[in-house]
């Protein structure tokens, strides 16, 4: 065999390869995609019929539309754009399961989702059925030339989804919130009845957190390039950082009723004027869905009405109330820097999504030792970064350009995913954003300090 003949069936075989490789890739975003839209339906099925229309405040979207809006999204970022007999099975789809994205078009008003009675559950399922179809087959048919150019959308349609699953979980945990009968979204834990039936006293285990310490000098932090990540996340940049602590745990019930005991909701100078101005006004004395019976308290969660457990990582907290028990312990909030950089070497395991707990777990064992434990999972962790963009990030061209630096303004990032998220979405890099005073999401703290 010639040389020449030789480096032609090198270059077959690298050819046959790189074939393999990217029929691999599709094969994979077509059971990624069959996998996260099942996910949703499974989050959907203990729902009544008439818990997928709620509303219960702004910032909450009913069910329906949840499962209507990510269909809307693989409708008009590939399907519309590849297939040109696509046809939706109601062209005012379009108007009523926009978010905010300006550029695809005018939406309906968000407040109001929950006033969208029709489509009906079932038409919305058939919605999702007719996108589902036809994704696949675009998916299973597309050339390579096309494929290259669909897929990374397609993708962060998959991502986009799982963001979804997550706003279903937290947002009937609101709903159900409201209704005065306090119904259970699942029964486990303990519950009696899954119309929220009290659980049993947990035990009151003791903490036992201590300081791990971290290097100062030149980090990289942000996305590498690797996998799956969103705009926000780019690009790897260098940062400076002074040497800084990280407790080993997270701030647990407990803890926090240590600093509801001693007056932390009563003691302005704690609070950033603001915060302090969010607990006047809206008589804040307890984290989010904790409601006092006689002397003791409770907590309202996905199975129902619960005995708080001192041992839980404490959650749904806003930045202000992590702020101010920072200040109260006397250490501070980590900035998204330093959690990145304590997390870089860690493996991503936790209590997530998929476990179906949907709520944050106790601690397994001694919360002592010089490891960082449940950095990823359980709850978000507020850190004291306001959401703005990396040094040199750059928007996607369009509408997906909208996706997440417009909201660079008046937000504070958390990291690490909660019991909420899915554990194939969660990264280090990944940042998640929230206005300051939010406090009906999965939301927590970890201290941290400067080195001493």
């Amino acid at each position: 065999m010639t040389a020449r003949e030789k480096q032609s069936k090198a270059k077959k075989k690298s050819d046959s390869k790189e074939k393999s490789n990217a029929q691999l890739t599709r094969q994979y975003l077509i059971e990624s995609y069959k996998k996260v839209r099942d996910f949703s339906h499974t989050l959907a099925e203990p729902l009544e019929i008439e818990d997928y229309v709620v509303q219960s405040m702004p910032d909450v979207s009913p069910t329906k539309w949840h499962l209507a809006h990510t269909s809307w999204f693989f409708e008009t970022f590939v399907l519309a754009k590849t297939i040109r007999s696509y046809k939706s099975p109601n062209p005012q789809y379009a108007y009523l399961f926009n978010s905010y994205y300006i550029q695809a078009g005018k939406r309906h008003n968000r407040p109001k989702r929950g006033l969208i009675s029709r489509p009906t559950v079932e038409e919305t399922y058939n919605y999702r059925n007719h996108v589902d179809e036809s994704m696949i087959g675009l998916m299973e048919s597309a050339d390579e030339k096309l494929w290259s150019n669909l897929s990374p959308v397609i993708e962060i349609g998959i991502h986009h989804e799982q963001q979804h699953q997550e706003l279903i979980l937290t947002d009937i945990k609101h709903v159900l919130s409201e209704n005065p009968l306090r119904p259970a979204y699942i029964a486990q834990m303990g519950s009696k009845s899954k119309n929220g039936g009290k659980t049993s006293k947990p035990p009151k285990n003791k903490t036992n957190s201590a300081w791990v310490e971290f290097d100062g000098g030149v980090h990289s932090i942000g996305h590498g390039g690797k996998g799956f990540g969103y705009d926000n996340e780019y690009p790897l940049h260098k940062v400076y950082l002074e040497p800084f602590s990280l407790k080993t745990s997270l701030v647990t019930n407990g803890e926090y009723m240590e600093f509801m005991g001693g007056g932390g909701y009563k003691t302005p100078e704690l609070w950033l004027s603001e915060g302090w101005a969010s607990v006047e006004e809206n008589g804040w004395e307890a984290p989010y869905y904790w409601e006092k019976t006689g002397k003791n308290w409770q907590e309202f969660s996905l199975s129902g009405m619960k005995e708080i457990n001192p041992s839980e990582p404490v959650s749904h907290l806003s930045y202000f109330e992590a702020d101010a028990f920072a200040r109260w312990s006397g250490a501070r909030l980590p900035t998204e820097a330093e959690w990145e950089v304590a997390a870089s070497d860690l493996p991503i395991e936790g209590n997530f999504a998929e476990d179906r707990k949907f709520h944050p777990k106790p601690l397994n064992g001694d919360s002592g030792g010089k490891a960082l434990k449940q950095m990823y999972g359980d709850v978000w962790e507020w850190t004291s970064s306001p959401y703005v963009s990396y040094p040199g990030f750059k928007t996607l061209p369009g509408a997906l350009g909208e996706y997440n630096g417009k909201f660079m303004c008046n937000q504070m990032v958390l990291r690490g995913g909660s019991c909420a998220t899915s554990k194939s979405h969660i990264r280090k890099t990944y940042r998640n954003f929230f206005p300051p005073e939010a406090r009906w999401q999965f939301m927590g703290l970890r201290l941290a300090k400067d080195a001493d």
